[in-house]
């Protein structure tokens, strides 16, 4: 299941996670952003080990800015409340996966 983060969640979602947390970076008018969006629904289906948001970056600015969210889509894997890996721009599922480490 995805869960979609804002800044009124991130506290009990993200940084009080006792999972690794995957931030998907994304905004409506993206084309690459929905190309990635079943591969991320897809990760969300398949692993309970981690737990899968999403954070619109028209809607959600400050948490853009809190990760320097310059480039979209970007995802970027969250362990203990810090940021340990990213990935920038559309990847096929095992490329996503590797960069992030997972």
């Amino acid at each position: 299941m995805i869960k979609e983060i804002t800044a009124q969640n991130y506290a009990s979602e993200v940084e009080n996670s006792d999972k690794p947390v995957i931030l998907d970076f994304w905004a409506e008018w993206c084309g690459p952003c929905r190309m990635l969006s079943p591969i991320i629904d897809e990760i969300a289906d398949e692993r309970d080990d981690i737990v899968v948001g999403k954070v619109n970056v028209d809607e959600q600015g400050d948490l853009a800015t809190k990760f320097g969210i310059i480039s979209i889509p970007t995802v970027i894997l969250v362990k203990g409340g810090k940021p340990v890996t990213k990935s920038i721009g559309y990847r096929e599922k095992e490329g996503l996966l590797d960069a992030l480490g997972l």
